[in-house]
Formats: structure tokens, sequence, C-alpha cells
């Protein structure tokens, strides 16, 4: 029950972050119009998903065929 409160205040109190690095942030910054600063840095954020997509996916695969064996 903890455990699914804190992974639950996790997942809610997400906070924006700055995902580019320094020097794509300096080459990116001396555009006027910042588009293609927030097209890399939505870009990067969407690749990070799917590590923690396929971790998770695993973890429950494990969890699961945990359970029906103690069944």
């Amino acid at each position: 029950m903890k455990i699914g409160l804190f992974l639950l205040l996790v997942v809610i109190c997400v906070l924006p972050a700055e995902a580019q690095c320094a020097m794509c942030r300096a080459v990116l910054e001396s555009e006027q119009s910042g588009t293609a600063a927030k097209g890399i840095n939505n870009g990067i954020m969407y690749l990070m998903i799917f590590p923690y997509l396929l971790v998770g996916t695993v973890g429950y695969l494990v969890y699961r065929n945990r359970q029906k064996t103690k069944a």
C-alpha cells in the first residue's frame, strides 16, 4: 500500500525538465523562434519513455508469472 501511494505521488508530482545537453542548448539558443529547440526537447523526452516502458513490461510479466506459479 505504501509503495503504491509513493508511486502515485511520484507520477503526479512531475516537474518539467530541460532534456537538452549543453552543446545542443548552445546551438539552439541562437535560433530566434525557439521552435527547433522545443522540437528537439520533446523528441528527447519521447525517446526517454521507451526504456521505462520496456523495464515496466518485463517487470509486470515476471510478477504475473510468479503469481501464476504460487497459485
